[in-house]
């Protein structure tokens, strides 16, 4: 079993990226979100991912279909059906060859309930692998300026499942050439300010980081632009058909960033807008500043 039968196998499976990094890439990680403290003989981590159909998000950018559409095939269903059986068989081919494998999700480690050390030197459970860090650690993605996980066939429209073996495998390079140019369309289309551009912080893969704005996912929680709160998936909210995400999306499709081709544009229409208690914004633009609209002040912070 080698790294090409791994990525071969995982494509018929349904995966539509698939990546590798070894275990040493996540030394850096502390032990509450890196995979060496679930799985300690790992040597290699898979990252799977499977696309976020741009139709599901059809319904969310004309503001006319939510539930049926993006929150069930582009998240929930997505994410713990489609997503996780890829998963689940390809651990079961990876255990067939011998080797020990280990399925995780790639929820979000923030606000994740935490339980009791079984023993002293022992992160409490449960840790959650760093997802973000996982995707560039095995080549597949970047973390942009506006917090989206963006790879170059997709942009901000797949989600991550991870596997961790004691196979030995090629890793995949990280990328060097980044797909988030920084435009900042992602934090002028937020109706309430949440992406803070002049505040940034470092992340990512030691030697490979990148800029991250600030984000105040509380506000994020209450936006009603497309922004999805699942169960069991922490406090972090997916904001992928988000207003700040789907602005995300057009910037990088316009730009030639995705290689994922479509005959006709997202963005067909002038985007919509809500406040906190869905009411339509006025003079909305995803390409506007804040300031024109006034939407950050729509509820007192």
């Amino acid at each position: 079993m080698n790294a090409k039968e791994i990525k071969e196998q995982a494509h018929k499976l349904g995966a539509d990226l698939v990546g590798i990094a070894p275990i040493e890439r996540f030394k850096s990680l502390a032990a509450d979100c890196n995979p060496a403290a679930i799985f300690p003989e790992c040597k290699s981590v898979i990252v799977l991912a499977r696309r976020v159909l741009r139709g599901a998000m059809r319904g969310v950018e004309e503001g006319t279909n939510f539930g049926s559409t993006y929150n069930s095939f582009g998240y929930g269903w997505l994410e713990d059906n489609f997503l996780a059986q890829t998963t689940y068989d390809m651990t079961c081919w990876i255990e067939t060859q011998g080797r020990e494998a280990v399925p995780l999700f790639g929820y979000s480690e923030e606000g994740m309930p935490k339980g009791v050390a079984v023993e002293d030197g022992k992160p409490k459970p449960n840790v959650i692998v760093d997802m973000e860090f996982a995707a560039q650690a095995a080549g597949l993605a970047e973390v942009g300026l506006g917090g989206f996980i963006i790879s170059p066939e997709y942009g901000t429209r797949q989600r991550f499942a991870l596997i961790l073996t004691d196979a030995e495998l090629e890793a995949d390079p990280i990328k060097e050439k980044s797909v988030c140019s920084d435009c900042g369309r992602c934090a002028q289309a937020c109706p309430f300010n949440a992406i803070k551009l002049n505040k940034r912080k470092k992340e990512g893969v030691p030697g490979h980081e990148m800029e991250v704005a600030e984000i105040d996912y509380e506000v994020c929680r209450d936006c009603r632009n497309g922004s999805v709160h699942g169960r069991g998936r922490g406090n972090r909210p997916d904001r992928i058909a988000a207003a700040c995400g789907r602005a995300c999306l057009v910037q990088l499709e316009q730009s030639g960033k995705c290689s994922n081709k479509f005959a006709a544009p997202f963005r067909k229409r002038q985007p919509w807008a809500v406040d906190h208690f869905s009411r339509p914004i006025e003079n909305y633009s995803a390409t506007s500043p804040l300031s024109k609209t006034g939407c950050d002040q729509v509820t007192p912070r």
